[in-house]
C-alpha cells in the first residue's frame, strides 16, 4: 500500500519468490473476505482476527527458530508491535468489524482506496505524484464518496467508519514500514520471518485484549462452516498472504507490492454476489469502476521506472 517509486536496485522483480507472493496477495487475500464474513457467525471480529494472528504468529515463529533465526530483541519487538497495531490489530480487526454489518465485496472495494491515501501520506516525505497519479487520486477518492453514499455503507455509519479506521492504520503502517517515522526515525524489526512473526503475535495479542475489553463471546460449539473459514483465513489470510505481502514490500517496488487492488475487489466482489447470495447495486457496481481506475492511474509505471 504504497505510492509507485522506481525498482530497487539489484532486485529481480520478476523471480519465483516474488510471483508466488503476488498470486497469494491477488487471489488468496480476495477469497478471504467472505471467508472472514461466514466465520462471523461464530467468532466475533476482534476475537476472530486476534487467534487466527496470534496462532499464526506462533507457527511462523516456532518454522523461524528451526531455520536458526533468533528471537527479536526488546527494540525489534517494539518494532514489531507498532507495525502489529497498524497493519493487523487496525487493519485487519476494523476491516473485520466493518464486514459484521456491510456486505465482505463492498468492503474489499472500498479498501481499495488505499493507494489514493498513500499518495497522500507519502507527501510529508517528498514523495510528490506525477499529474497521472493527480488524476489517480482524484478518481479515487470521487469513487469512494460514491460508493459510501450507496445503500451498502449508507445504511451502516458504524461500517463505514470501521473501514475509514482499517484503511488509514494499514496505509501509516505500509508507509511507515518503508519510510520511518515522521521525524525520520526507522521502525525496526527482526529480519526475515521471525520479525513477520513478531508482528502477527503482537498485533493479535492486542485484538484479543480488544476482545475481552469489549466483551466478545465465541459461540461454542463453533458452527463447522465458521470453524472451516476461522482456519482458511489463519493459513491463506495471515499466514501466507500477509507474510507474502511483506515479503513483496521487501522486494519489490511498493507499487507492485499493493497491485493486489486490482485484483481483490473483483474476486471478493464475485464472490461475494454469487456464494455469499450479497446485493451489490448498479450504482456501487459504477462507484467501484471508478475506484479501480483511479487505482490503475496511481499504479500505472512513471517514465523510466523499472
Amino acid at each position: 500500500m504504497n505510492a509507485p517509486s522506481a525498482s530497487r536496485p539489484g532486485i529481480s522483480v520478476w523471480s519465483p519468490v516474488v510471483l508466488v507472493c503476488l498470486g497469494a496477495t491477488w487471489f488468496l487475500w480476495g477469497t478471504m473476505y467472505l471467508a472472514i464474513k461466514w466465520a462471523l457467525v461464530s467468532f466475533p471480529p476482534f476475537y476472530q482476527m486476534g487467534s487466527q494472528f496470534v496462532v499464526a504468529g506462533a507457527v511462523l515463529a516456532i518454522m523461524a527458530r528451526v531455520r536458526g533465526s533468533a528471537w527479536p530483541t526488546a527494540r525489534e519487538w517494539i518494532g514489531g508491535a507498532t507495525m502489529g497495531a497498524l497493519l493487523i490489530s487496525g487493519g485487519y480487526g476494523f476491516m473485520a468489524v466493518a464486514e459484521s454489518s456491510v456486505g465482505s465485496g463492498l468492503v474489499v472495494a472500498f479498501t481499495a482506496i488505499v493507494p489514493t491515501m498513500v499518495v497522500l501520506g507519502e507527501l510529508p516525505y517528498g514523495v510528490r505524484p506525477d499529474r497521472r497519479q493527480v488524476a489517480g487520486v482524484a478518481c479515487g477518492l470521487a469513487g469512494i464518496v460514491m460508493m459510501a453514499r450507496g445503500q451498502g455503507f449508507g445504511t451502516s455509519l458504524a461500517g463505514l467508519l470501521a473501514v475509514i479506521t482499517s484503511c488509514v492504520t494499514w496505509t501509516l503502517g505500509s508507509v511507515w514500514s518503508v519510510h520511518g517515522l515522521p521525524g525520520g526515525a526507522k521502525i525496526r524489526t527482526a529480519p526475515g520471518y521471525m520479525g513477520h512473526a513478531s508482528q502477527m503475535l503482537t498485533g493479535g495479542a492486542l485484538l484479543l485484549a480488544a476482545s475481552w475489553t469489549f466483551g466478545e463471546t465465541p459461540a461454542w460449539p463453533p458452527a463447522p462452516l465458521a470453524t472451516l473459514c476461522w482456519v482458511y483465513v489463519a493459513i491463506a489470510g495471515s499466514l501466507i498472504s500477509y507474510t507474502s505481502y511483506l515479503i513483496l514490500l521487501e522486494r519489490t517496488t511498493p507499487a507492485l507490492a499493493t497491485s493486489y487492488t486490482y485484483v481483490n475487489p473483483v474476486v471478493a466482489l464475485l464472490l461475494g454476489v454469487t456464494l455469499g447470495q450479497e446485493l451489490v447495486t448498479r450504482f456501487e457496481w459504477v462507484s467501484v469502476a471508478v475506484v479501480l481506475c483511479g487505482v490503475v492511474l496511481l499504479m500505472w509505471p512513471r517514465k523510466g521506472s523499472a
